[in-house]
């Protein structure tokens, strides 16, 4: 097991190149599986969890051949329509293969994904839209059975809330459903509209994603196609408070800013300097940090998968802030590792309440999880003195080339076994 070692107090300066998204593309390498021609995707990110996708796909049938910061998958056959746990377990964007492997297929057996560190994801609304589309359904022995001998048709499919997962599953399983589905109360993130770009290109009618109601026409067949997966927005927001936090300069190449908003409005109210480039984004900290009260909340409200980031860099804000949780419960394990750097936090409820602090001590602290465990790099990047961070092996799955990448930009740290 590894562990990060960082030498704080530098402004960071300098370009960071920004990868695609990963939660972009773990969605598009289980839409290979929809089809029997070749699925050929670009600007890839190499992240654990995306190898643990590749194996999953290989499992069910899909050759997989990687070429730099690209994929081919081509899933001639199916081979197999069970997702065993001993892979499922490993990471939760798994239940992604559901849709597809129960649309063409009609059969899928896939393990329950149970808890994670950050909560409990329930996957009721995946199986609920299934059944809204015909599947029928069992729950046994850790494992969801779906069935759909007749084929799957198209219908009406409220969310009671928007789940992206569950919008992802729908619409790749809709792609190959007789007649006409709509998604009411879709989730609306831009990893979605990806998806839902990419399936048109392979020959779906789809329309209405990024919006509320997404209306896909399903087809007996789908083709192979050509897709770009988008910039990760949250790796460059990540790299957006790095500098605002080491009161840095930095150009975040390749980042979209358009699916940024949330973020970069709460960077500027913080004090930092942004501006979009043709072809990225340009933020610039500065040397007091203005406290900033959030509410987390589905795009383009303010993302969960900030909320640790921004949280510590309102740890050395010059005023109190409030940060409130409501997508996942159980996100605020990052609290207690950041007290340890000398911040004060208080949480009640859904709420942690941030008093800023002058400075912040470089410590040995613990990840919890992924973004949890940027928030700590990023803490220890400002701190004064040396900070360790224990069980990083959650970095690995959704930063690529982390400490590559802020060495490029004047960061001490380097990554040490235990």
């Amino acid at each position: 097991m590894d562990k990060l070692v960082i030498q704080g107090g530098r402004p960071l300066k300098g370009e960071v190149g920004i990868s695609g998204a990963k939660n972009a593309t773990l969605p598009l390498m289980a839409a290979a599986l929809l089809t029997d021609e070749p699925l050929v995707l670009s600007n890839v990110p190499a992240l654990a969890d995306i190898r643990s996708m590749a194996g999953l796909v290989g499992h069910h049938g899909a050759r997989v051949d990687t070429t730099g910061h690209g994929l081919a998958l081509h899933a001639q056959n199916i081979a197999d329509t069970t997702a065993p746990y001993d892979i499922v377990r490993k990471m939760r964007a798994s239940i992604l293969v559901l849709g597809p492997l129960l649309a063409r297929a009609g059969h899928a057996r896939v393990s329950l994904p149970g808890g994670c560190a950050i909560g409990n994801r329930p996957i009721d609304l995946h199986l609920k839209g299934l059944k809204a589309l015909g599947a029928e359904i069992e729950l046994a022995e850790g494992y969801v059975e779906a069935r759909a001998n007749g084929g799957l048709e198209g219908a009406v499919v409220p969310l009671p809330f928007a789940s992206v997962g569950a919008t992802e599953n729908l619409m790749m399983a809709a792609s190959l459903t007789r007649g006409t589905t709509v998604i009411e109360n879709a989730a609306r993130e831009p990893e979605i509209s990806d998806l839902a770009a990419c399936l048109a290109a392979m020959g779906a009618g789809i329309s209405g994603a990024g919006t509320e109601r997404i209306e896909i026409e399903g087809r007996d067949t789908l083709s192979g196609a050509r897709h770009r997966v988008i910039a990760d927005r949250i790796e460059a927001g990540s790299y957006a408070v790095a500098a605002a936090i080491t009161g840095g300069d930095l150009i975040l190449a390749g980042a979209e800013p358009e699916t940024m908003r949330a973020t970069i409005a709460a960077l500027e109210e913080a004090g930092a300097e942004t501006s979009e480039l043709p072809a990225g984004l340009h933020v610039r900290g500065d040397s007091a940090t203005r406290g900033v009260d959030i509410t987390t909340q589905p795009y383009p409200g303010f993302p969960t998968d900030m909320q640790a980031q921004l949280m510590a860099l309102m740890a050395l804000s010059d005023s109190a802030s409030v940060i409130t949780e409501t997508i996942f419960e159980n996100r605020f394990m990052h609290v207690s590792e950041l007290a340890r750097m000398g911040a004060d936090i208080t949480v009640t409820g859904a709420s942690a309440t941030i008093r800023g602090v002058r400075a912040l001590t470089g410590a040995a602290v613990m990840a919890t999880d992924l973004r949890a465990s940027m928030s700590l790099v990023l803490a220890g990047l400002a701190a004064e003195g040396e900070t360790v961070i224990h069980r990083v092996y959650h970095l690995d799955r959704g930063y690529e080339r982390l400490e590559e990448k802020l060495r490029g930009v004047g960061a001490d740290i380097a990554r040490a076994k235990e």
